[in-house]
């Protein structure tokens, strides 16, 4: 392309501006903490290869492990993991922190990326980063948690000093750049019983492997303990999976509106670890400030987290040692049931908490619901029935040959049933059984029809497809038929599965929905959109309902556990009269 004389020496100018600018971005020098110091005391680096992990089958990594001279291994030290080997003249920046006292104790562990050798010179190995470094989930937290650093633990410095770092997550951080960075804020948002500080150093918060979605998720989960320094320039990458300088921007935005602890740097940098080397030593004095007292979580300005929790009220364990928990359910006085299907059993737990056996032999009860008239409904999956037991325990059956999995009762009487089949989704089916006994199909085509619950003013019904990641919603007619039917609410699904797993649900008064899925407990608005996501102690969530004397608690089956939480929210209940809740805001 041709330019017309006069705008050429304008266009060169822009040039060389430009030219210089790029020059500039990279112009940043490392400070004296980061060269070595005289009378400063120095660590030592052992060096080895791990080719043990489960969790990544066949990889292959160099590890080198920083020890600093002040160790003593009488005293458990510190731990900063780093993905991408040695980076940012850090052993040197250990040395001199620690001897300045401005920073603990600290073991470093420094691991490159895993590759899977090539079987001979004509093939290329296979490069793990962008797989272990980029993905959402826990994966590479639990190779570092379960594999790597407990084969540490089995060393010793050349003067047979073991080696043993502490196991209080707020003794422990992590830290990388680019896809390392997102990997070492993953590793920790997955594990914060783990670690608990983070650097991060042009974090690929981008469309990579789903990177891009934290800003999101960061505003609606259940703020975490984490302190988090993030560093970025203005001319870093901004290619086909997305802008790393407007990625880590809205990082820092999502961190701040949640409650975190957040600390960042922003620069003219590209995508190199030139800046994050100048800054690394403030960093880690950040990083490290108070030392040891804990890092906390905040408070979100999340409204609807704002409006449900309460301070200070967090989970609790109501019991464990079961099997596999399901079917919570409350009566009238807000004494809740909850079964363990592979035992075969149910229980009830008491106003006052304590835990006792209902029925010795549930006949594997799945999904169950009081009615209007104080009856247990129950999902008999042992015998495809659907069972009715009154205070006393004596147990009636009110429709055969319905292999369901859970199932509601509306004020009326009538009941909905969801009937999965793993292998043939065209007969996962909604049953409706009318007070008067009768039964028909009132819906099919979903792929894993799971967890059913009605609306507070009962007009609609909500069912759960746990194969994937909606819900959908019914207009309830007259004579108990559905109508209406929309893939209503959409749920998140976790890195690790193709689904949500969504399975039991209820509403408040209000008429948000709360679903039990893979990632937590997530809420709903009537809009149909995730407000909020509240993962539980372990993990895990089955099915769910408002218990206690004012039904303001949530209990959530959990695996092997049942678990509680106090809310400032109130369970609609089918058996109770029907409310209508105020209109939500579009």
């Amino acid at each position: 392309m041709k330019f017309p004389m006069n705008t050429r020496p304008l266009i060169f100018a822009l040039f060389v501006s430009t030219t210089l600018l790029a020059r500039a971005a990279d112009d940043y020098v490392p400070g004296p903490d980061s060269k070595p110091q005289a009378g400063v005391p120095k660590g030592e680096v052992l060096k080895f290869d791990f080719e043990k992990s489960k969790i990544f089958p066949g990889t292959t990594r160099e590890v080198n492990v920083y020890i600093p001279a002040q160790y003593d291994p009488a005293k458990p030290a510190c731990l900063f993991v780093n993905q991408d080997g040695i980076q940012w003249n850090a052993t040197t920046v250990f040395d001199n922190l620690i001897h300045k006292k401005e920073m603990p104790v600290t073991i470093g562990v420094f691991v490159m990326h895993g590759r899977v050798k090539a079987p001979g010179t004509n093939a290329l190995d296979r490069f793990n980063r962008s797989y272990e470094y980029d993905g959402l989930g826990d994966s590479y937290a639990r190779f570092l948690i379960d594999e790597l650093l407990p084969q540490v633990e089995t060393m010793k410095s050349s003067d047979g000093r073991a080696i043993h770092f502490s196991k209080d997550p707020n003794d422990r951080g992590i830290g990388g750049a680019s896809s390392g960075a997102i990997c070492a804020f993953t590793a920790a948002w997955e594990r914060p019983d783990a670690f608990r500080r983070v650097f991060s150093a042009i974090g690929t918060y981008v469309g990579l492997r789903g990177g891009n979605e934290y800003s999101t998720l960061i505003r609606k989960y259940e703020p975490k303990p984490l302190r988090i320094f993030l560093q970025d320039g203005a001319n870093d990458l901004n290619i086909y999976a997305g802008d790393w300088w407007m990625a880590n921007q809205a990082m820092e935005r999502s961190l701040v509106f949640s409650g975190y602890e957040v600390e960042h740097v922003w620069g003219d940098g590209m995508h190199s670890g030139k800046h994050g080397t100048a800054i690394f030593p403030d960093a880690m004095r950040w990083l490290w400030k108070d030392w040891p007292k804990p890092v906390k979580a905040g408070s979100s300005k999340n409204t609807l987290l704002e409006s449900i929790l309460i301070p200070g009220s967090d989970w609790q364990l109501v019991s464990d040692g079961y099997k596999f928990t399901e079917g919570a359910a409350v009566n009238s006085k807000g004494e809740v049931f909850f079964n363990d299907i592979p035992a075969s059993k149910t229980y009830k737990v008491a106003l006052d908490g304590k835990v006792a056996e209902f029925k010795a032999d549930s006949k594997k009860a799945n999904g169950q619901h009081f009615g209007p008239d104080g009856r247990l409904y129950v999902v008999a999956t042992g015998e495809s029935n659907i069972l009715a037991s009154g205070a006393d325990g004596k147990t009636s059956t009110i429709a055969e040959g319905i292999p369901g999995n859970d199932l509601v009762v509306a004020h009326n009487g009538n009941i909905y049933v969801t009937q999965p089949r793993a292998n043939n989704p065209e007969s996962s089916s909604v049953w409706l059984i009318r007070a008067d006994g009768t039964k028909q199909v009132v819906d099919t085509g979903l792929r894993f029809a799971n967890g059913v619950t009605l609306s507070p003013d009962q007009s609609l019904l909500y069912v759960a497809d746990s194969r994937a990641h909606w819900i959908y919603s019914y207009q309830i007619q007259a004579d108990g038929t559905l109508q209406a039917k929309q893939r209503y609410y959409w749920l998140h699904v976790p890195d690790n599965a193709e689904d949500s797993g969504a399975d039991g649900m209820r509403a408040d008064r209000e008429g948000r929905l709360y679903v039990a899925t893979r990632m937590g407990i997530q809420i709903c608005d009537q809009a149909g959109r995730v407000n909020a996501i509240l993962p539980t102690p372990n993990g895990k969530s089955s099915n769910l309902c408002f218990g206690g004397e004012n039904f303001d608690t949530l209990f959530v089956t959990a695996g092997d556990k049942v678990f509680k939480r106090k809310f400032k929210a109130t369970g609609a209940n089918g058996w109770d009269l029907p409310n209508k809740p105020a209109a939500p805001r579009l």
